[in-house]
């Protein structure tokens, strides 16, 4: 099997029909399943073009597939998985793929970028095709530059696709933007050198119920840093701090390494099957809003971002 994996920029409603259409309607014509993942504007342009043909194709609006990269990555993974057998021989899984890149602070934007060039890694094996849009009237110049650099080939009509000469390999890629540097902890961040995954989950329940985190998202969180420790392996050092909404935990590991760049984006195996290194991390990255990993010469800190205590309150009261 073999995926494909190619990015559209677009700047009218017209020229987002261009390329959406043809692929569309090329996939349905040869039997390929086909999901759309984009803006409701574009989502109500493609539903009046497709008329009938629109009940064909699974739709989804970009932020229905989750706030977070890893929850994205796993929905693509798991509709390949779900429609893969309906495929003809030699068809494809069609995705149509519009991330959500507007109101993103630039850590965010850097790890969605991240994730671009990742799944150029985890679609190897699949048989998808997947073609990502981006819209030019809105979007800023670098995160159009990315596009370039983390998608193998350009498409301008749905069919047919050049090569991008801007392109790079999905690892260095993916080695720049794990050279930027995370938050600086502040200097009143509380601090431990923890030497066993006991104390580290005590600091953590105890920080965290400090910070005023309910005795289930306190454990929940020790369960997050717990993952990430035994991953890079004790002793560690972790700082955590609350800043703008978010507790933010800062671990670090002298002379560690994350050796798989798109560790802990897909889903542990079936009950029984032989745990993987970044399953953990999997269980991790579902649990925070963001998780961050940076390599120097230092060795290895990965920093997650969770919800305050009152920034979760917030979010709660939303949902009655």
């Amino acid at each position: 099997m073999t995926s494909i994996h190619q990015a559209a920029v677009y700047d009218s409603d017209r020229r987002f029909l261009a390329v959406a259409l043809p692929f569309i309607q090329d996939g349905l014509a040869k039997g390929d399943p086909v999901m759309v993942a984009t803006t409701s504007a574009n989502l109500e342009l493609l539903g009046d073009a497709l008329g009938r043909d629109g009940r064909l194709i699974d739709y989804a609006e970009s932020g229905f597939l989750g706030r977070r990269t890893v929850e994205r990555a796993t929905a693509f993974h798991r509709y390949w998985q779900r429609r893969a057998p309906e495929a003809p021989h030699g068809g494809h899984v069609r995705i149509i793929a519009e991330p959500v890149w507007t109101g993103r602070a630039a850590g965010e934007v850097r790890a969605w970028q991240r994730m671009e060039a990742g799944l150029n890694l985890l679609l190897r094996g699949t048989n998808v095709w997947m073609l990502c849009p981006y819209d030019e009237r809105v979007l800023d110049p670098e995160v159009m530059r990315s596009a370039r650099r983390t998608h193998p080939a350009m498409s301008a009509d749905g069919y047919t696709a050049l090569g991008c000469s801007e392109y790079i390999d999905p690892v260095e890629f993916i080695r720049e933007c794990d050279s930027v540097l995370p938050l600086e902890p502040p200097e009143d961040a509380a601090a431990v050198h923890a030497d066993t995954l006991h104390s580290l989950r005590a600091f953590i329940i105890g920080q965290a119920s400090f910070l005023g985190l309910s005795p289930d998202r306190a454990t929940l969180l020790a369960v997050v840093v717990n993952e990430i420790a035994a991953l890079l392996e004790v002793p560690v050092t972790v700082r955590l701090w609350e800043r703008l909404g978010a507790i933010t935990c800062h671990v670090h590991r002298e002379g560690g390494r994350v050796a798989d760049p798109v560790a802990g984006f897909l889903p542990p195996g079936p009950p029984g099957a032989t745990a993987k290194p970044g399953d953990g991390l999997w269980i991790a990255r579902q649990l925070c809003d963001r998780l961050d990993i940076h390599h120097d010469l230092g060795g290895c800190t990965i920093q997650l971002h969770v919800p305050s205590a009152r920034a979760e309150e917030l979010r709660q009261s939303r949902k009655y």
